[in-house]
């Protein structure tokens, strides 16, 4: 998520026939470490000691052109056990690169509350729609204020971009291996993912990780998979990153079919070791 994806010939694919997910219990043979249910009344805020926002509008690398709010204006408990993060067709009073913001959204990350090396992390979600929508789950190497990306490494756990309704997307990025040589691969469900909550996880064990759609893997890389001589850099604790992108490089800016406001709804995220 942290640059344009241009998929070229590092990305495997599988096509896999998906319906709807109910919420599980804790998979076999794992302990929960961490999770948010997104239990709360309607209106209210994430979690402040599990979530920060990220806030502003200079395009986060992409192009993008939402402005990333902070409060609950665009990311807010729904009441019912869900925590919806939504893109409105507005100015939300912040400059963006481009000039005066067209949309807002939200970004939350855990940097600084929880990172974790390793284990299953995963997300019960269901995806926005429209032409120029961009919602995200995904990691990055908590020495990235230090190191700097790509070199800290990024986990994108699921990516769709909106005129693929139908796909999920996973990847790595690292040092030299990131945008179009960033290692990756998707999974194609029956319906649009916009219809049904899916669960969209990675099990990451050492030198392998391997992607889910409801619990149907359709992607593993270990250290064979990046260029020879490169760093295999998820070594190290993750934090984790839930974020809803409008326009960018990849998924290209919304059109007239594309209605507005759009939500990504999360139903929970959980981490096991």
């Amino acid at each position: 998520m942290k640059s344009f994806h241009r998929w070229g010939g590092l990305l495997l694919a599988a096509a896999l026939t998906i319906t709807a997910t109910p919420a599980t219990a804790a998979p076999k043979a794992w302990a929960l470490t961490w999770s948010d249910e997104f239990d709360g009344g309607a209106g209210q805020g994430p979690d402040p000691t599990k979530w920060t926002n990220d806030v502003g509008g200079d395009g986060w690398g992409n192009n993008e052109l939402q402005y990333y709010t902070g409060g609950s204006r665009n990311a807010a408990l729904d009441g019912s056990g869900n925590l919806k993060i939504t893109a409105r067709k507005e100015n939300p009073g912040g400059s963006c690169w481009y000039g005066t913001c067209r949309y807002s959204s939200a970004r939350l990350i855990t940097q600084g509350k929880f990172e974790q090396a390793s284990g299953r992390f995963e997300a019960r979600m269901k995806l926005p729609k429209g032409q120029g929508l961009w919602p995200a789950f995904w990691m990055l190497g908590a020495d990235y204020d230090t190191a700097g990306w790509p070199d800290c490494g990024e986990i994108d756990i699921m990516e769709n971009v909106g005129n693929e309704p139908n796909t999920v997307y996973g990847t790595l990025h690292g040092p030299g291996y990131f945008n179009e040589n960033g290692p990756g691969g998707s999974a194609n469900a029956a319906r649009p993912l916009s219809e049904d909550f899916h669960v969209y996880a990675v099990e990451w064990s050492g030198e392998k990780i391997t992607w889910f759609l409801d619990d149907q893997a359709y992607l593993t890389l270990t250290p064979d998979n990046i260029p020879p001589g490169k760093r295999w850099v998820f070594d190290h604790p993750f934090f984790l990153l839930l974020n809803l992108a409008v326009g960018g490089d990849w998924p290209g800016d919304p059109d007239s079919a594309t209605s507005f406001p759009q939500a990504l709804t999360v139903d929970y995220v959980r981490v096991y070791e």
